[in-house]
């Protein structure tokens, strides 16, 4: 079986290289996932994580935060669990979390800065692993590097993570479900299954990360969107629409982007004779449907958009206007292209609410939400409003069971303050 192998570059290099130009430690990394079973779809799971990191990548701390946990994940779903990474389930989840709490000595050892070293020996392959990196690190304050070092033995001190750093892999995890999902890379979020939540989170508090910002986060969200806009209106402009749209319709990132057989266009908002709006749209599975557009979202986000953008207020029955484009008007833009957008909103978001003098507690979701949770975060907030088939409908669940469980099984709260004032009698 392979030791664990560093998969993924420093930030500097992740962020400076392309397909076109690809980062000088691919070729090893290749040919390193190439010893795994085809049928654990390796290179699948890197272009995942590659992505996922892609999406994350605006902020150097948050980037490599993220890098740790993930590239873990894929290390542990090829080496250990034997399974590809995109088709895990609740109970190697489960099973991953628990191996984070006691990772085996093979995978511990010296803390390091560099993953990949300068090959003198050969200068046609340039780099080679760092034989003293491992995906976890133990430090000791007072300790001699030896040739223990590079079979991760006699670190010095044992593996104690902490009840916060299991936290964040669970959170960093579903995170990346959460863009897969969006993606089309997988059909869950094992994570987000996981029953006993509590033996791997830090608080109550944390329960909600995997899905939704609370009011104060989204309030932050929007109201930076709007400043960036108004500020930058060539640039952000396009940022405040996109993220209105998403949260408006709890619709997921392809859906702005579109499909190989369907691209949005504004065309796509249709009104019908009594006036009421509807966005037409080929989800996922390739199922026609129809989501109700809010009142609110039309007259303050689509007609300012579509003022900005030269075009009449409202859209044109069969208009061909892409829905979203790049800033140079190309139509369409990638979902990596919208998941950076998003990801540099929040992160404007959350310097705004540091500026403010906010609590560390009010602030902590926002440092891991990910685009998905618009479309959560949006559901969350509206479910003790709506009708749970009517939210059902518009975020195409194909079972009211499913809205049911994810957005109504929260609020015991509500029901109990409905039944304060209601005695026995005197009901008239």
């Amino acid at each position: 079986m392979p030791n664990p192998h560093p998969l993924f570059n420093t930030y500097k290099e992740f962020i400076n290289h392309t397909s076109d130009e690809p980062d000088p430690s691919l070729p090893m990394v290749m040919n390193y996932l190439a010893n795994f079973d085809a049928l654990l779809k390796p290179i699948g799971g890197f272009d995942a994580v590659s992505g996922f990191l892609r999406s994350y990548s605006n902020v150097e701390a948050t980037f490599v935060s993220y890098r740790t946990h993930a590239e873990r994940l894929l290390l542990w779903a090829l080496l250990i669990r034997k399974k590809p990474l995109m088709e895990l389930r609740r109970a190697d989840a489960e099973a991953f979390l628990e191996f984070c709490m006691n990772p085996p000595t093979g995978w511990l050892g010296p803390v390091t800065r560099s993953r990949f070293l300068i090959k003198a020996s050969d200068k046609d392959l340039g780099l080679c692993p760092n034989p003293r990196w491992r995906p976890f690190s133990v430090k000791s304050a007072s300790r001699t590097p030896d040739a223990a070092d590079l079979d991760g033995l006699g670190t010095g001190a044992p593996y104690q993570p902490s009840r916060g750093s299991i936290s964040q892999v669970f959170s960093v995890c579903s995170s990346l479900y959460e863009y897969g999902l969006d993606e089309g890379l997988t059909s869950a979020n094992p994570f987000r299954a996981i029953k006993q939540k509590s033996r791997f989170k830090a608080s109550r508090s944390m329960e909600q990360t995997g899905r939704a910002l609370t009011p104060l986060q989204w309030d932050f969200v929007l109201t930076t969107a709007e400043k960036m806009a108004a500020t930058a209106p060539e640039r952000y402009e396009r940022t405040l629409f996109i993220a209105a749209t998403l949260f408006s319709m709890y619709l997921r990132v392809s859906d702005v982007c579109g499909r190989v057989n369907w691209q949005p266009t504004m065309g796509s908002f249709k009104a019908d004779h009594e006036g009421n709006w509807w966005f037409h749209l080929i989800g996922k599975g390739d199922k026609a449907a129809k989501v109700a557009v809010r009142p609110e979202y039309i007259d303050r986000y689509l007609k300012r958009y579509r003022r900005f953008m030269g075009l009449s207020e409202l859209p044109l029955p069969n208009e061909q206007t892409p829905l979203i484009a790049t800033l140079n008007g190309r139509p369409g833009l990638s979902t990596r292209m919208v998941h950076s957008i998003i990801q540099e909103l929040f992160d404007r978001a959350v310097d705004e609410m540091v500026s403010e003098g906010r609590q560390s507690g009010e602030i902590e979701a926002l440092l891991l939400a990910s685009t998905h949770w618009l479309r959560h975060t949006a559901a969350t907030l509206d479910a003790p409003w709506r009708d749970a088939k009517d939210l059902q409908m518009d975020l195409r669940h194909n079972n009211l069971s499913t809205t049911q469980d994810i957005y109504y099984s929260s609020y015991e709260d509500k029901r109990s303050y409905s039944l304060k004032k209601l005695g026995l009698k005197n009901r008239d």
